[in-house]
């Protein structure tokens, strides 16, 4: 205690108590980003994610204990409103966590789902072009004989088509 401490408590008659030391919590440093120049990024940035996730559920375990701690010697309703929703974004940060490992194994299985045959193709374009390219890519396994053939309408030739469309049949 500072001397000003010790006459104010002198003037008003309190005794002298040893103080008694906080106690004192261990903290954990910040999470520090370890960067495998060995494995892609993605898994760099998974293990990364998932140390910053396990630290916020810890620090927010801690929390919610201090906050019961408080709420039961307060009995104040709003330390339990406040306790109740911490509790929730403890929860959240979980569901994220997992939702981080279903993520991971999404982006891993692209690569083998990339290679699937597609069903529903447009194609914009003539269809030499089309051929042209179909060609170009199958050129292994057509013969270098096939010949393109270009069956496109001339943008000059009107093409008309007659439908009749009977209004009995609905």
């Amino acid at each position: 205690m500072s001397k000003l401490e010790d006459k104010v408590n002198e003037i008003l008659g309190i005794d002298k108590k040893e103080s008694v030391p906080a106690e004192q919590k261990q903290f954990k440093a910040p999470v520090p980003r370890k960067e495998d120049k060995e494995s892609p990024d993605i898994d760099n940035d998974y293990k990364y994610s998932r140390e910053n996730y396990y630290n916020l559920i810890e620090r927010g375990q801690e929390a919610i204990e201090g906050i019961l701690d408080i709420a039961r010697e307060g009995q104040h309703p709003r330390a339990y409103e406040v306790a109740g929703q911490l509790i929730g974004q403890v929860g959240q940060t979980v569901d994220k966590l997992q939702d981080l490992q279903k993520k991971l194994k999404d982006l891993k299985e692209l690569p083998k789902t990339a290679n699937q045959n597609i069903k529903n193709a447009i194609f914009f374009g003539s269809t030499a072009e089309l051929q042209k390219t179909l060609l170009n890519k199958n050129q292994d396994k057509k013969d270098k004989n096939t010949e393109v053939k270009d069956i496109t309408p001339e943008k000059d030739k009107e093409i008309n088509i007659d439908i009749d469309i009977d209004k009995n049949n609905n």
